[in-house]
């Protein structure tokens, strides 16, 4: 009997392992796309290839000589030019510096107007621009609590992330990326987005090992996260580093969900990563657990400069440096993601019953919420993470053995995510 025609749907896998190849395999995908090893790709049969025009030297591009090209610069993105009022109604703001800034720029105005006008008056804009809720007669240091006016802290702050993000990639890291010869539109896409994430996590993972520093959890003193509790109180630096992380996953949501970038295809896994870390930042500020917030983001951003780094390295094909600095991030993901995060586990399933009896309570007037039953609670999204870290992890031994004993770490082509062309091979040494 003739097999039903399949309409160009795409086949579906068998078994485990055929969606694990997949995946390895898959050039789009956030953690193993960079280290797919693909040779060009043979035009279609009656596919007429694009003439090239070739100069003195020999360099072309689609009829666009290599230092015409280079000269020229990056071209940039079309949704540069649709205008203030369009960014605005769209939401394309999101990905234009310029109408971020304008953005940013409203309440700092207002903010000072008042204060022009009313110096001796409470200024309302203060909410949007700075810590508040000042604990009364705190000093040395003086401590802060949570609020409501908090909420507006975080959206102003979104708007702050939009503009540093774009800035960044779209006037430093993306000429950089295409001075030192990344040339194909999605992987300088790719370049600038790790390249940036590198700049985040570097300055996130060090103010959070300065904010444990200074706490009792140093260096992961996983009892204090219960036998102190509650920790309603915090100085003003462990309350802006908290209220600035939260105020980063909502942007990088925020880009997620609405599309606003072109969707990779592990778009639902990100999804799904983005929501539980969201779940735990605002649940673990809500219920005043901040140190053990403070030991997740430390765990996850510093093996996040190190998985940046080496896409970096991939990309601008640095084949001698990548699968050493690769083997750097296996051991530090394994430190980080896996050793530390499975003790701060450990510390919730085992120290939990250290939390004082007077706290142990639902009474959120005077910061105590932990019942019996929010153990559970704490620990189920912490497992749901190290599950999604336990998969990416078995990625990354698959990309390293795969490196050891059959291909090399990086070729080429690291990750062609736009039309699955190959790089021009005349464009090499740009």
């Amino acid at each position: 009997m003739a097999s039903k025609p399949t309409g160009g749907r795409r086949k579906r896998a068998n078994s485990v392992k055929e969606v694990i190849d997949q995946i390895e395999t898959d050039p789009a995908h956030h953690l193993a796309g960079p280290f797919v090893n693909t040779s060009p790709t043979p035009p279609s049969e009656g596919e007429v290839p694009t003439p090239k025009v070739a100069d003195k030297n020999g360099h072309v591009f689609n009829g666009v000589s290599r230092k015409k090209r280079a000269k020229a610069g990056p071209p940039q993105p079309d949704f540069l030019n649709n205008g203030l009022w369009s960014d605005i109604t769209s939401l394309n703001w999101a990905r234009v510096p310029s109408s971020a800034l304008f953005l940013m720029s409203i309440p700092v105005l207002l903010f000072l107007q008042w204060q022009i006008i009313s110096p001796n008056a409470p200024n309302p804009f203060r909410f949007l621009l700075m810590i508040q809720y000042q604990v009364p007669g705190t000093s040395d240091p003086v401590m802060y609590q949570k609020g409501y006016g908090d909420l507006a802290f975080l959206a102003y702050y979104v708007i702050v992330f939009c503009f540093i993000r774009q800035f960044l990639t779209l006037h430093v890291l993306r000429p950089l990326g295409w001075k030192w010869g990344v040339r194909k539109e999605a992987k300088l896409d790719r370049f600038t987005e790790q390249g940036y994430a590198m700049i985040y996590f570097s300055t996130s993972g060090a103010l959070g090992l300065w904010a444990m520093y200074h706490a009792p959890t140093w260096f992961f003193q996983g009892r204090h996260y219960f036998q102190d509790y509650p920790y309603w109180k915090m100085t003003k630096f462990m309350k802006s580093y908290y209220l600035l992380q939260f105020s980063y996953w909502l942007q990088q949501f925020l880009i997620l969900v609405l599309r606003l970038e072109k969707p990779r295809k592990d778009f639902k896994e990100l999804v799904i990563h983005h929501i539980v870390t969201l779940w735990l930042i605002g649940w673990s500020y809500l219920i005043n657990l901040t140190p053990i917030g403070n030991a997740v983001f430390i765990t996850m951003d510093v093996s996040d400069i190190f998985l940046a780094f080496v896409k970096l390295l991939n990309y601008l094909k640095f084949e001698a440096a990548t699968p050493v600095a690769f083997g750097w991030l296996v051991l530090v993901w394994s430190y980080t993601r896996h050793y530390l995060n499975l003790q701060i586990l450990w510390d919730v399933y085992n120290d939990f019953d250290l939390v004082p009896k007077w706290a142990q309570q639902w009474a959120p007037e005077t910061g105590a919420w932990l019942v019996p039953w929010m153990k559970w609670q704490i620990f189920a999204p912490l497992a749901l993470l190290q599950a999604v870290n336990l998969f990416w992890y078995f990625l990354i031994w698959r990309i390293l053995l795969r490196a050891l004993f059959k291909d090399k770490l990086a070729d080429e082509r690291s990750d062609d995510e736009d039309d699955g062309k190959p790089d021009d091979e005349n464009d090499k040494g740009d």
